[in-house]
């Protein structure tokens, strides 16, 4: 997306005003030194509702006749959606090789949510990595995928991939799950397609998030690093509560729980280092894991 230089400037006022907007409706935080960037990205909404300033694109935004739509299209323009798929390897082996392997000796239905999902790369990774490593006959996997932004929604549910997108895809996944589609791009097949169900979802919305029921693994990487502390411990207090016992919740590297929550036991794998919510201290299965994670928690400390 290219971003003009805007014409009209924006104060300090009215940068607070916009600031506190989008972090009231998605948790999003922008420093002091961020009032240039809103500048610049936001300056074409004006010119395309006819409005001289911020502070009446600030009015726009609380009470326009299309005010959720225009909310939208701020996200969208306001949001990054860097990724591709295949992203942290070391942690998409933990992820087949441990975390998977645990969920099936309990359970037959599996439920796997990318928190976050951007245009799509993440849920699909997961989609071609359940094909290659599992017989899925044998049990019920569903992949839920969501993100703030309708674009990158639109871009995800439309699944055509440039060469950004496979910087680590191996070439065989790539002749396996993909077919050319023109100007050097290629789309995903249907057979993963179908595997992942997307919608759009904000992360603060707990009302929302509770629809979704619970999960077994939640990817929510490299999304709260957009969050001030707060949102943060709001956003994953909903995960935890989205979470069954003894699930899993995966975040980027870059990103950790301390001071955040002690709600979940940080469990040291083979391949990576992943947090789990622990079980209800009523089952004696549940009594024996959290036994064997303190163990475990006890080591990386």
């Amino acid at each position: 997306m290219i971003f003009s230089d805007p014409r009209i400037k924006m104060s300090e006022e009215e940068y607070r005003l916009i600031r506190d907007f989008v972090y009231s409706n998605s948790g999003i935080s922008f420093d002091e030194s961020a009032k240039f960037l809103l500048e610049r990205r936001l300056y074409h909404r004006l010119e395309i509702h006819g409005l001289s300033n911020y502070k009446d694109y600030h009015r726009y935004l609380l009470y326009g006749p299309d005010k959720d739509m225009e909310l939208n299209s701020v996200l969208d323009i306001l949001t990054t959606n860097e990724t591709y798929f295949y992203r942290e390897q070391c942690q998409l082996k933990a992820f087949t090789d441990e975390v998977l392997p645990e969920i099936m000796e309990r359970k037959k239905n599996i439920r796997i949510w990318s928190a976050g999902c951007s245009t799509g790369e993440e849920p699909y990774t997961i989609a071609m990595l359940v094909l290659d490593k599992i017989q899925r006959n044998s049990w019920d996997i569903e992949i839920f995928a969501h993100d703030i932004s309708h674009r990158a929604i639109r871009a995800a549910r439309h699944g055509i991939y440039s060469d950004s997108s496979f910087r680590t895809t191996e070439e065989c996944y790539k002749n396996r799950f993909f077919e050319p589609c023109g100007d050097g791009k290629f789309k995903i097949k249907d057979e993963v397609k179908r595997l992942v169900k997307f919608g759009q979802l904000n992360l603060l919305d707990a009302n929302r998030m509770g629809l979704l029921g619970k999960m077994d693994v939640v990817f929510c990487r490299n999304v709260i690093i957009y969050f001030d502390t707060q949102a943060k411990k709001n956003v994953i207090e909903n995960l935890y509560n989205r979470l069954d016992e003894g699930s899993y919740l995966l975040l980027g590297h870059s990103e950790s729980l301390i001071n955040i929550s002690t709600a979940f036991i940080l469990q040291n794998l083979k391949n990576d280092i992943i947090y789990r919510k622990p079980f209800l201290s009523g089952s004696i299965d549940g009594a024996d894991n959290i036994a064997n994670n303190i163990k475990i928690n006890r080591k990386v400390r």
